[in-house]
C-alpha cells in the first residue's frame, strides 16, 4: 500500500518533508508512527486526508498522513 507521508516542525529533523512510502496493508497510525521513529507522547494531530484521526486507525492505499507535533507556548 502506498502513503504519503507529510511531517510538520520539528518532525522533519533529520528525515523528510513529505514522502510516498510503501506499508503493509491493515498497518495502523501508530505503527506507522512507530516505523518513522516518533515518540507518540509527542505527537499533538494526525490527520488521514484532512480529517483527524487516531493511532488505532489504518489508512488505505493512496491516502496521506499528516503528523504534527504537540504545540507550546505561554
Amino acid at each position: 500500500m502506498k502513503l504519503t507521508v507529510k511531517l510538520f516542525a520539528h518532525f522533519r529533523d533529520n528525515r523528510f518533508v513529505s514522502e510516498v512510502q510503501e506499508y503493509p496493508n491493515g498497518i495502523t497510525i501508530g505503527e506507522v508512527i512507530d516505523r518513522l521513529g516518533i515518540d507518540r507522547d509527542d505527537i499533538g494531530i494526525t490527520m488521514i486526508n484532512s480529517k483527524h484521526c487516531g493511532f488505532s486507525d489504518t489508512p488505505t492505499d493512496d491516502d496521506t498522513l499528516a503528523i504534527f507535533p504537540l504545540v507550546g507556548g505561554g
